[in-house]
């Protein structure tokens, strides 16, 4: 069974950056396409990019231009470069895999604020 491990989230300024690490346990976690959502207070959980597993990138609108996803298949992890940071990336962050195949792990907490 696949467990997600998110990390790197924190408080930042506008205009900051942040780069978060997903961590996926399981072999299986290499196979498919992954991705990262994001969910806001009273909000409902958002796709914010994803990547196949040809290294092919979607971005939702809300980070084009300012987010750029990755990941690294040997080491079972995806990152996501946030930079330009504003405060409506406030959120709880998680990774997934695109179809949404696994558990949910904890999520990383993104605060944007002066």
């Amino acid at each position: 069974q696949v467990q997600l491990r998110e990390s790197g989230g924190g408080l930042v300024q506008p205009g900051g950056s942040l780069r978060l690490s997903c961590v996926a346990s399981g072999s299986m976690a290499r196979l498919y396409a992954m991705a990262w959502y994001r969910q806001a207070p009273e909000k409902q959980r958002e796709l914010v990019a994803n990547i196949a597993r040809d290294g092919s990138t979607y971005y939702a609108d809300s980070g084009k231009g300012r987010f750029t996803i990755s990941r690294d298949v040997a080491k079972n992890t995806v990152y996501l470069q946030m930079n330009s940071l504003i405060p409506e990336d406030t959120a709880v962050y998680y990774c997934n895999s695109l179809a949404i195949l696994y558990a949910w792990g904890q999520g990383t907490q993104i605060n944007v604020s002066s």
